[in-house]
């Protein structure tokens, strides 16, 4: 025995170390996928900044050139001012020099005059003899060195530290999960984390082979968030973080593990009435099924009435469940789930379709007889819907029937403490508490549906709702009320 015990913690061991080795092989390929595109990145930042500033230089070139523009059209408007003034005055100081050659002192008067009133008016007299713009073109210089400095500080931006998730504060319930973590040291630049989260039905470190991808919510502001909403079709959910700031992810935090409590089965369409057409968590009435199939085959039926199916296969665990059994037949429009309780807490949900007729949901023993309906045995409890001509609710064990004077919810829950010997029934969207059953289980039990015209959902790999545990505390506390139904089986 010690022996087994060695080799069986060598072989766990191995399996580990195999595990951390395709671990580790796969980091090494991520690394230089990561490091390629890191490259690539930096190629299109730098390229995007060779971008910005090739355009800054034509931008602040172009405006250098209307610069020069505007100051070489004012300087050119006034040499062209200074030549039209000079001209005038070139032929007002040739008139003057003509006029000197004038003898007669009446006339030379008379030409001084009108020379005196020329040049009173002349342009050149007006004009200011200094240009208009400056030379200068030193304000359209700029001075990089302070941007030069900046460019030479630029380095890899910080990748944010590996956010540690809390455990103790970590909350599975209600089908539901909240996470939440914290970063090691704080850090202003981290702009939002993303959670990553992946079912698993391995309890230790996160496998590469054979696992479900993971699946991934991107933007998370807060350091806490709750997926809702989950099917817990698996054992556990692995779960981790990773921080990011604008422009780099972080590692992601070390993944924890959560178990994730929830009854999961299917219906089990070996066994199901042949007017039942069943798919895997889905049953429906089909008044053509059993009658097509009798007519075809004849005594072939009876003949194999008493010979298992081979669809079912005894070495599957599902199979062993359920044991050997023949279809539901006669009136017994039955179809059972392929996995027993055999003990704890467990919880599922039924939602009927509007014009369903008749349907019974409940549980009973492993084997009931073929032509059995759930309620009408001594090893089967269920609750009753009667919608033809009128609506009856009622809870049935025994063959005995309690009836329910209360409306009849659209979802049915169904709670089952094997344990305690307690099977109650929930509506299942207020959690309002419909009938309990007090009784000792003393088999496993299978979950029964019985249905007449119409169909049936099926809801599995849910968790026990924490209203219901609070109403389980409470009645459990109080003592409870005494089922007239109750069976001590």
């Amino acid at each position: 025995e010690t022996l087994q015990r060695i080799v069986s913690t060598l072989v766990n061991k191995n399996d580990e170390i195999h595990n951390f080795i395709d671990m580790l092989n796969h980091t090494i390929s991520n690394v230089q996928v990561n490091s390629s595109n890191a490259i690539s990145e930096l190629d299109e930042e730098f390229d995007g900044l060779y971008s910005v500033l090739h355009e800054m230089k034509g931008s602040m070139a172009n405006t250098i050139q209307q610069e020069e523009a505007r100051k070489i059209q004012a300087l050119q408007d006034q040499l062209s001012q200074c030549s039209r003034a000079l001209e005038s005055s070139e032929e007002l100081l040739e008139l003057a020099v003509q006029s000197l050659d004038i003898k007669n002192p009446v006339e030379l008067l008379e030409a001084t005059r009108q020379i005196k009133d020329s040049v009173t008016v002349a342009s050149a007299f007006r004009l200011s003899l200094k240009p208009k713009v400056s030379d200068s073109m030193t304000h359209m210089m700029v001075d990089f060195a302070l941007e030069k400095r900046m460019l030479q500080a630029v380095k890899f931006l910080p990748v944010p530290k590996a956010p540690e998730i809390d455990v103790a504060a970590c909350l599975v319930s209600d089908n539901c999960i909240t996470i939440s973590w914290r970063m090691p040291e704080e850090d202003s630049r981290i702009d939002h984390f993303v959670l990553e989260y992946r079912k698993t039905n391995f309890d230790g470190l996160p496998r590469l082979k054979g696992e479900q991808r993971w699946e991934l919510v991107d933007y998370i502001k807060a350091t806490q968030y709750t997926l809702s909403g989950l099917k817990f079709d698996t054992k556990y959910m692995n779960l981790r973080v990773q921080a990011c700031n604008k422009a780099v992810a972080g590692e992601y935090s070390d993944p924890v593990t959560l178990e994730t409590k929830a009854f999961v089965f299917s219906l089990d369409s070996t066994s199901s009435h042949l007017n039942l057409k069943v798919e895997d968590t889905y049953v429906e009435w089909d008044p053509t099924g059993g009658k097509g199939q009798e007519k075809i085959k004849g005594k072939e039926n009876k003949n194999r009435s008493n010979t298992a199916s081979p669809k079912r296969s005894t070495n599957s665990p599902r199979a062993l469940a359920r044991g050997s059994r023949d279809r539901f037949a006669g009136e017994s429009y039955t179809v059972l789930g392929d996995t027993a309780v055999e003990s704890g807490q467990h919880y599922w949900e039924v939602r009927a379709q509007k014009d369903c007729k008749s349907y019974s949901v409940g549980v009973t023993y492993r084997n009931p007889g073929k032509f059995d309906q759930l309620g009408k045995t001594n090893s089967s409890w269920c609750i009753h819907i009667n919608n033809w001509l009128q609506t009856t609710f009622s809870a049935k064990h025994n063959n005995k029937a309690k009836t329910l004077d209360i409306p009849v919810p659209d979802r049915i829950g169904i709670y089952c403490d094997f344990d305690r010997g307690q099977l109650s029934f929930y509506n299942a969207s207020s959690k309002a508490l419909l009938h309990t059953f007090r009784t000792k289980f003393t088999q496993p039990l299978l979950p029964g549906f019985m249905i007449w015209c119409g169909g049936l959902t099926v809801t599995t790999g849910l968790q026990v709702p924490s209203a219901v545990k609070t109403l389980q505390k409470s009645e459990n506390g109080l003592g409870g009320s005494t089922s007239s139904l109750n069976n001590v089986a």
